[in-house]
């Protein structure tokens, strides 16, 4: 394996100036076609001993090519997991990015025909400098996958997370996305639905608070007939934080009978926020069905009024959306390693007396333990 070294010297940065750009860039005057990071440059010493396969350099990642090269440039090294056809893995595959070593994670998985596989990431800690994984799946013919992303980032710290899947005839991939944390953080997904009948579902949920900025790009390709994509986007925005969200369902030609939908709930607890979503659907086939919505809006006075007279301020009712957020989380995790950084961060944002009741009322206190 190559020697690697990740300088934060200020002298030292690489411009990534086209982070998370849509297939579609509209929205100029609103800044909304990209995000720009300053990265440490990587420097290495020897030989890279491992690459991935060809078939992964096709993978179109949502969080553009820029980011994909930095990434595998300053990886060094790469991680390949093949699943066998018709087999189920016992344990979920585990990629842990520890920020507070600067760790950058280059990950390829291979679902052969009618495999299992469940995948989870987990992105935790703080240094104040910058941290990245890139995973890239394959799911062949009639493959099942389960992705787990999870970003619990600490204050500070700068994280960027690229995801990109191929699925062939009757795949099913399943997605849950938690954005849990981190001052500036960038999650680019592109799933391409080559295959007949194959399908892709994408779960995310997000909080950004103080002066946090969160930059998410969702590219879903429909190419086979038959294919479905649903996207169902919820998130938390206090303080002054700043969110933009891109979700774009491609209809491409030869997609007969296909069907993508996309929306998004967004809630609103601070005076400074600022929130762009930008849901498109694109079109080049006919006998297709696309739909797309976001509803954005904080707590109505009625539901306060309704949350008073059961004991609740509104501070702690804010927190109650934050605290299901966790609770979520929590429970789909998938490895008590994520678990724990999952626990760790709810600990910092809602306290560790709330944390604790979430380990126990969800049965995982003797496994924090």
């Amino acid at each position: 394996m190559a020697d690697r070294i990740i300088t934060a010297n200020q002298a030292d940065l690489t411009t990534l100036a086209h982070v998370n750009v849509p297939p579609a860039q509209t929205w100029n005057y609103l800044r909304t076609n990209d995000i720009t990071f300053e990265v440490p440059t990587p420097h290495f010493v020897g030989d890279v001993y491992a690459r991935l396969p060809q078939i992964f350099e096709q993978v179109e990642c949502g969080i553009g090519p820029e980011a994909v090269t930095w990434i595998t440039r300053a990886a060094g090294d790469a991680r390949y997991i093949e699943v066998r056809a018709g087999e189920a893995s016992k344990d979920p595959i585990y990629v842990d990015i520890d920020c507070a070593d600067t760790q950058v994670h280059d990950t390829g998985v291979l679902v052969r025909s009618g495999a299992h596989a469940t995948i989870v990431t987990c992105a935790h800690g703080q240094n104040g400098h910058t941290s990245a994984s890139l995973l890239r799946v394959v799911a062949e013919q009639d493959a099942r996958v389960t992705i787990i992303e999870i970003v619990a980032a600490g204050a500070g710290q700068q994280h960027l997370d690229a995801v990109g899947i191929e699925a062939s005839n009757g795949a099913r991939i399943e997605m849950r996305q938690y954005a849990l944390g981190g001052e500036k953080v960038a999650l680019g997904l592109c799933c391409n639905l080559a295959g007949t009948s194959s399908r892709f579902t994408l779960d995310t949920r997000y909080l950004a608070a103080d002066t946090d900025v969160l930059d998410v790009n969702h590219v879903v390709r429909q190419r086979g007939r038959h294919t479905r994509a649903d996207i169902v986007t919820t998130g938390i925005l206090a303080d002054s934080a700043r969110k933009t969200m891109r979700e774009t369902i491609d209809l491409i030609h030869g997609a007969k009978f296909a069907e993508g939908s996309e929306i998004e709930t967004v809630l609103v607890t601070g005076d400074n926020v600022v929130n762009k979503t930008l849901p498109v659907i694109l079109c080049d086939e006919e006998d297709v069905a696309g739909n797309h919505g976001a509803s954005i809006g904080s707590i109505s006075p009625e539901q306060l009024d309704f949350l008073a007279s059961r004991g609740l301020s509104e501070e702690q009712a804010e927190q109650l959306f934050a605290r299901a957020l966790f609770d979520d989380a929590t429970i789909h995790a998938g490895t008590a390693k994520a678990r724990a950084a999952v626990l760790e961060r709810a600990s910092l944002v809602l306290g560790a007396d709330v944390a604790q009741d979430i380990a126990e009322v969800l049965g995982f206190a003797a496994e924090e333990a």
